[in-house]
């Protein structure tokens, strides 16, 4: 199994358009500015935004994970893109910088490397082998 897509709503449909191109999503599908959808820049799933009145933003989080994370936070701070907080290394051993597109849904970027699947604490014979990362 693979996750295939995440959609979030927005009532500024041409804003979260650009944002997420900003964030470096390749824009693949188009649809009369009420629905759009992005590859990630590695990696099988997709993202989409829908235009909607009345967006229901709840308390999920997307994460992206980045190879450098202290690098792309401050490429898209330069870009105009603001951050809620700068690179910081979690208790959990991820290191995470946390933003929100133009509608409100919470995002964060992050750098985990083999922790994201495998930490310390990670339940036994859930996975066969590390190099299914």
């Amino acid at each position: 199994m693979d996750l295939n897509q995440v959609t979030l709503e927005t009532t500024n449909f041409d804003q979260s358009l650009e944002f997420y191109q900003t964030i470096g999503l390749k824009l693949i599908v188009l649809s009369a500015g009420r629905y759009a959808r992005f590859e990630m820049p590695s990696g099988s799933s997709t993202l989409s935004i829908h235009h909607t009145d009345r967006p229901v933003i709840g308390n999920t989080v997307l994460y992206f994970e980045v190879d450098n994370l202290e690098h792309r936070y401050l490429e898209l701070r330069e870009l105009g893109i603001e951050f809620d907080t700068a690179p910081t290394l979690e208790n959990w051993r991820w290191q995470e910088a946390r933003f929100c597109d133009p509608a409100g849904n919470k995002l964060c970027l992050l750098h985990a490397g083999l922790e994201r699947r495998f930490p310390p604490w990670r339940l036994e014979g859930r996975s066969q082998t590390k190099s299914d990362n």
